[in-house]
Formats: C-alpha cells, structure tokens, sequence
C-alpha cells in the first residue's frame, strides 16, 4: 500500500467518524425542526416556538443571561488585564493564577455553594442583615445565573485580552503621549482599540458558553431559560416533541452568530503593531492612591473566585449548614458515602473520559498529520469539521444521538444502542475533539520534516517513520491532548444528563446534579464535586507539566534516528 493510499484511508476512515458522530446528529436536529411527521418541511414549529409565552421568555431570558454574563465578566477581566501589564507591583503572580482558577471548578459544581454564601438566605446576607439590616438580591433568579457565569468565565476575556494587550507595540502609546493623551483617554483612544481582538474573542467565548449552559440553571432551579427547556420537553414529552428541536437549531444558530460577529467587529481594521519584536507598553509604578484601589480590586476579586471553592470544601464537611453564616459542625461521614455508594460512579468517569480521551488523541494524531504532511485534497475540511463541535452545544449532540441512533441495536443483540454507555463516551469524545486536536497540530508543527525524510533516506516506510519518528517528537503534545480532554469530559453534563438511561452508568457529573437536588444530599454532592475538582485540578498541573518537559527535552536532546 502506497503512502498516498494510506494517507486517504486514514482520512477516509476520520471523516467517517465525523459524519456519523457530529454531522449526521447535528444534521438529524436540523431537519426534525423543520419536518413535519410525514417528512415535509414546515416553518410551522417555529411559529408555534415564538407563539407560546414560557417559550418567549425562555428566548428573551437566554439572551439577557448570555449578554449580562459577559458584560459582568468583562467588568471583572478588563481592569486585571490592565493591571497586569499596564502596571509595575506585588501581586501580578496571583492575578495570573486568578486567570485559570475558575476554570478548574465546574460553574455546576459551585452554584449550590454559592447560593448557600450568597443567596437571600446565606452567609453574606446574614451578615449584612444583622450588622446593617439590608440584604443583596445577587443569587436571586437570572441574576444568580449571571453571577456564577460571570464568576467561572471571566477568565476567557482575562487570558485573551492579556495576550492582546502584551502584543501592542510601545511606539503606539509613545506617540499618543507626544500628542498629550494621558490617563482615561490614552486607555480608551489608543490601548483598548489596539487590544479590542482579544476583547472581542473572550467576549464571544463567554456568550457562547452561557447560551448554551444547562446546568447552573438547573442546579439554580431556573428553568425559564431555552437549554433548561430543550432538556425538560425531551424528557418529559418525548423525543418526538418539535419543540426540543426548534430549541436546538436556535442554541447552534446563536452560538455560531455570535462567532461570526465577533469576525465582523474587526473586520476591515488594522491591528498589527509597527514593528515585530518591538517594545510593549510601558510598565509603571502605581502612586499610593492607585495601590490602593488596585489592591482593593484584587482583593475583592480573589474573595469572589474563591468563594466556590471555599463553599463547596466547607459543605463536603459540614454535618449541618441552613440560616446560619457557617456550618454547625463538621464531619467526614459524606466522603464516606460517596466512597461507598459513588465508587460506580468515579469508575464510570475513568473509563468513559479515558476512552474518549484516547480516541480524541488518534483522531488528533491522524487529522494532524494529514493536515500538515500531505497533499491530499479537502483535508482542511477535517480540521474545520472537528474544530465545529466548538459551536455545537453538548444538549444539542446528545438529542441527535436520540434521535439517528433510535432503534439501533448493538450487533448481534436486543440491547438498544441509546440505552448503552457507548453514545456517553462518543458524545465526550466529539465535544473534547478540537481540545486534543490543537494540541497535536502544535506538537506536530515542532517536529521538522527533515527528520522524517533524513528516515525516509536511510530506507524507512512512511508507517515506519511516522511509529519511530513523528510519535516520539509529539508525546508531550499527545499526552497534553489527552489531559485536557480527560478532565474537560469529567465534568460534562448537559450530554450526560440526557444519555445517562441508568444510574449504573452515571458517571461523577450526573452524581453531583442528583445529589445537588435534595437538601440532604447537598454534602455528599459537594465531598463528590470536591473530588471534581482535585482531579481537574491535577490533570491541569499534569497537562502543563507535560507541555514543559516536551520544551526542555526538545532543547536538551535531539532525536535518534535509528531505522
């Protein structure tokens, strides 16, 4: 078998994958939106959408979420960003570690605790009823929601505008300040415009990943928002209702408008820097009154990211916490429940999120490399079809999976495909693809060509050279792959919650969601989503680590190339 040929099997056997995973449900969605049941089109289940009341205001109440959530988190990530390069003092370290800390908890996971600090009941308002006799309606309906969005993904706005603003040539805010710009006017007429791509991509990230978030309105118990009413009209009227689908094509259509618009905002301007390499902005020292209120901002902020940290550790422990700013008393018994009753569950995240993990490491390994080391025709296609699970929502894949595979059976057995854990661990795999897929591309990229054909020279195959040569030199990549797939897919819920047919095979994620709807499971739910957390927690330390050592050793050695 030639090169060529293999090459076009490979792609062949990826592509298959996609369309019978991601385009074929996806495309199932589409069409039971605009079908009627004896399969002609109709826009009539859009009018019947629009004409019911709950479902307009599940539309109108989404929006206002996504919008509030963003602007929230962007009033929180834009004077860090600021700060961090903008400015010379202690504490630069710890806003950088304010940039991923949010992101290791699951917004789920932390909503619970935060009602219970923050809701009209909770340890804040408790407080502040007693001393000054108001209280803060922040975990109050939408506005809960917006809070712990805003709290769990400001980080999206943090870490791309950072890079932006890191990336702006001094020169720029040197001229500016010739021509008597300072302050205020200097940051709105010159820095921001130059930062603005960053901005915008945090932005659009932000609104994507709200709009199409299921479980903080369901752990909040806000159900009037359109993923809340996608889940609640397939499961409790049935795979069959138009409604569900009508709902779904409206969630894919916003979440890729809101990409496209934030290519549309920049499109047509200019900005790249005067000279590559040059200096970046200047960095200077806060006067005493600047310290001041920087200080106070990163305080306040750190109190906030930490606050479902802290709320969940103290719930795993706490015998009993109702009406009063702290726990009663504190014990150990629910990690002893979860250790005894949940063990099935933290084997089912293993298995489903190591598997999947590992078919996103071959897929990404395989569509790499036919990206970058062939000529095949259509193979950007590959990418561009894995990276589009980005923009399809993890309730979205998970109803087309109902829906193509109804009435598939395992082969050679009665046992309905829909009822398996098999469609929990694809589902995971499809929606982690483009994580591992990145990470590939760039470990691939490093690895130079010449090795390869200095291989090919000395008598090796091409599946030879790519076995001894290519995989070696992408470890580190591949393994950062699969870390950020692994923990990314333990803490799915939106798909999980509609495959998962039993509770044999719920994995931790759904445990935590039921948990979480009884007050007396609500200590168990949080020892089971501390457990979450350490375990991301560690796969991020993990995937970093890995990225790293691949540097040193890339630097440190070179490659054999024995054949």
């Amino acid at each position: 078998m030639t090169p060529r040929v293999g090459s076009a099997l490979a792609a062949l056997a990826a592509l298959a994958f996609l369309a019978l995973f991601l385009i074929a449900p996806v495309a199932t969605v589409f069409h039971s939106a605009f079908a009627n049941a004896d399969g002609s089109l109709t826009l009539g289940h859009f009018a019947a959408f629009f004409g019911q009341p709950l479902m307009q205001e599940s539309f109108y109440n989404s929006l206002f979420v996504a919008i509030g959530s963003a602007l929230a988190a962007a009033f929180i990530a834009v004077p860090l960003a600021y700060l961090t390069v903008r400015f010379e003092f202690r504490g630069a370290m710890l806003i950088q570690t304010l940039g991923v800390l949010p992101l290791v908890m699951p917004p789920f996971v932390g909503a619970a605790a935060l009602r219970l600090i923050y809701g009209r009941t909770g340890s804040v308002n408790l407080l502040l009823d007693e001393a000054f006799g108001f209280t803060i309606p922040v975990m109050e309906g939408l506005n809960g929601v917006i809070f712990v969005e805003a709290l769990h993904y400001f980080p999206f706005i943090l870490l791309n505008l950072t890079v932006a603003l890191r990336n702006i040539d001094g020169a720029m805010e040197e001229a500016a300040l010739n021509l008597g710009a300072r302050g205020w006017r200097l940051f709105r007429r010159v820095v921001f415009p130059l930062a603005l791509p960053g901005f915008v991509a945090g932005v659009a990230l932000v609104f994507v990943k709200v709009f199409d978030d299921l479980g903080t309105p369901l752990v909040l118990g806000v159900t009037n928002m359109l993923a809340p009413q996608a889940y609640l009209r397939m499961t409790q009227v049935g795979i069959d209702d138009p409604a569900g689908y009508v709902i779904s094509v409206m969630m894919v259509a916003f979440s890729i408008l809101a990409l496209w618009l934030s290519s549309r905002v920049l499109k047509g301007r200019d900005y790249t820097t005067l000279q590559k390499g040059g200096t970046a902005l200047a960095r200077r020292t806060l006067s005493p009154w600047e310290g001041v209120l920087a200080y106070g901002w990163i305080i306040l902020v750190l109190m906030l990211v930490l606050s479902p940290h802290v709320g969940v550790l103290l719930l795993s422990f706490a015998s009993v916490w109702s009406y009063a700013p702290l726990p009663d008393g504190f014990t150990l018994e629910h990690y002893a429940s979860v250790f005894e009753h949940s063990r099935g569950m933290m084997a089912n995240t293993l298995l489903y999120c190591s598997l999947a993990a590992g078919v996103d490491v071959v897929l990404g390994t395989t569509i790499a490399y036919i990206m970058l080391r062939t000529r095949l025709p259509g193979r950007q296609w590959l990418d561009w079809i894995a990276s589009a699970a980005l923009a399809i929502p993890g309730l979205v894949l998970a109803i087309g999976y109902l829906r193509t595979f109804r009435g598939v059976f395992v082969p050679g057995t009665d046992i309905a495909l829909t009822s398996t854990w098999v469609l929990i661990m694809i589902a995971y795999a499809v929606r982690r693809l483009p994580y591992a897929l990145r990470s590939c591309v760039a470990a691939l990229q490093q690895v130079a060509v010449s090795l390869e054909e200095a291989a090919e020279s000395l008598g090796a195959g091409r599946l030879r050279t790519i076995r001894r040569i290519v995989i070696p030199l992408m470890t580190g990549g591949m393994l950062a792959g699969f870390v950020t797939s692994f923990i990314t897919a333990a803490v799915e819920l939106s798909a999980t919650l509609m495959l998962v047919t039993k509770e044999s095979q719920a994995p931790m994620s759904y445990g935590i969601y039921l948990y979480m709807q009884s007050t007396s499971g609500r200590g168990p739910g949080a020892a089971l989503g501390v457990l979450a957390v350490v375990a991301v927690a560690l796969g991020t330390y993990a995937s970093h680590w890995l990225v790293a050592r691949q540097g040193r050793d890339r630097q440190t050695r070179k490659p054999e190339i024995s054949v």
